[in-house]
């Protein structure tokens, strides 16, 4: 612990974009640590800078991590010297590190006013990393940690660790975060009090193999979560409301605090039309887009949902069905998995109003009804509304159908 106890810099509060790629950032250089046998040092997110290295309790080295700023110098020159600072336990002589996701013009190292040195930080021959590149260099890092250890590593496996260790990392940054909104003081704190120490990392690789196949699924359904919404808002983040921001972080909060079994019941339920094996990119595009796109806030228990008046569940989904011939086809596919599949059967009594993604029109699917015209026969709608008669009965609704049945309270 730092002699600091009573004074804490002030947290790095970055955009969503710069805070995800810090993450992967600092995975992959706690990787490359290890590779090189340093197993004695404590990882500590968001405060003394981006992140922060400490070896029994003593600041080592700081790094300042920047995305898709410019491809110029020019468009760091505040920030590289911000990171020649000397404040607190950032003492004279520490190593100070800077990392960009683009290719720069000039990286040659900065000396700030005060003497202290700020070098861009290398990949290999490269002085930047791309966020499509930092995975594949730090699951490589990965796999020569594990030869070492006379582990053998089936990409299956590979990618699992991957997904365990990027989850580790950004829970922890998570949290810390999430305090900036609330007490800038305890957040500080927080990042003194709660960093990651190498050994756990080391260990994770060791010892938590994915046996168990749901907890495989949690992972990687949390890493391709946090992935879509880094690219979305890497690339939205100017055109996109307060409103909507803010229900997309609540959204990825709540996948990342749910418990791995009903992670993988969520995986069914995205796409309940087919039997998963993995999460789709575009599956969790279309899910999440829809989710953004509904002007009503969704309530976040279990598997987010929406119920209007009567307290009838809707359940947003990846459905995609753009042409008319698609319903058939939805149709057929939904009856299928409800007869092989008793979980998504036990599942979808109970959410069985399904918002698409993208339909033609609402429509009703049953083992005697399957024609649109049916929402309007009252005994159809009476079986599917009804909390009591569980009947294997769907209403597949377009997002603008729910939305008048939520509205109207």
């Amino acid at each position: 612990m730092s002699n600091h106890a009573a004074e804490y810099p002030a947290t790095a509060i970055t955009t969503w974009s710069g805070f995800v790629y810090q993450g992967k950032i600092a995975l992959y250089h706690c990787m490359k640590l290890i590779n090189q046998g340093d197993v004695n040092f404590e990882l500590q997110l968001d405060s003394s800078d981006d992140f922060a290295i400490y070896i029994n309790g003593t600041l080592t080295s700081v790094h300042q991590v920047k995305a898709k700023i410019s491809q110029y110098r020019s468009g760091y020159t505040e920030a590289l010297e911000k990171s020649a600072v000397i404040e607190l336990d950032r003492i004279a002589g520490v190593l100070r590190f800077f990392h960009v996701s683009v290719e720069l013009n000039d990286t040659g190292d900065h000396t700030g006013e005060n003497g202290e040195t700020v070098q861009f930080y290398s990949y290999g021959d490269n002085k930047y990393c791309g966020l499509g590149e930092v995975e594949e260099l730090t699951k490589q890092l990965i796999k020569e940690i594990c030869i070492t250890k006379s582990i053998t590593l089936s990409e299956d496996l590979l990618h699992y660790n991957y997904c365990l260790l990027s989850e580790k990392i950004s829970s922890k940054a998570m949290s810390i975060h999430r305090l900036v909104q609330d007490d800038r003081e305890k957040a500080n704190q927080a990042a003194y009090d709660n960093r990651i120490e190498a050994q756990s990392l080391i260990n994770d690789i060791l010892t938590k193999n994915p046996y168990d196949s749901s907890d495989y699924y949690a992972v990687d359904l949390k890493t391709r979560l946090y992935s879509y919404l880094e690219d979305r808002l890497d690339q939205a983040l100017l055109g996109m409301s307060d409103e909507t921001y803010a229900r997309a972080l609540r959204l990825f909060e709540h996948i990342r605090i749910t418990d791995a079994s009903e992670l993988k019941k969520l995986c069914q339920l995205m796409k309940p039309s087919e039997r998963f094996s993995s999460i789709q990119k575009a599956d969790i595009r279309r899910y999440s887009g829809l989710i953004e796109a509904i002007n009503i806030e969704p309530i976040l228990e279990q598997f987010p949902h929406y119920r209007d008046g009567e307290k009838r569940f809707y359940l947003p989904t990846a459905l995609d069905l753009p042409l008319p011939d698609d319903r058939e086809g939805c149709t057929f596919d939904l009856l299928g998995e409800m007869e092989s599949n008793e979980d998504l059967l036990n599942m979808l009594f109970e959410y069985n109003h399904l918002i698409a993604c993208r339909t033609m029109e609402s429509f009703v699917i049953n083992t005697k009804y399957t024609d649109p015209n049916d929402l309007t026969d009252q005994e159809v709608k009476d079986r599917i509304d009804s909390n009591f008669t569980k009947s294997f009965c769907l209403s597949i609704m377009t997002k603008e159908d729910a939305e008048a049945r939520l509205n109207d309270r």
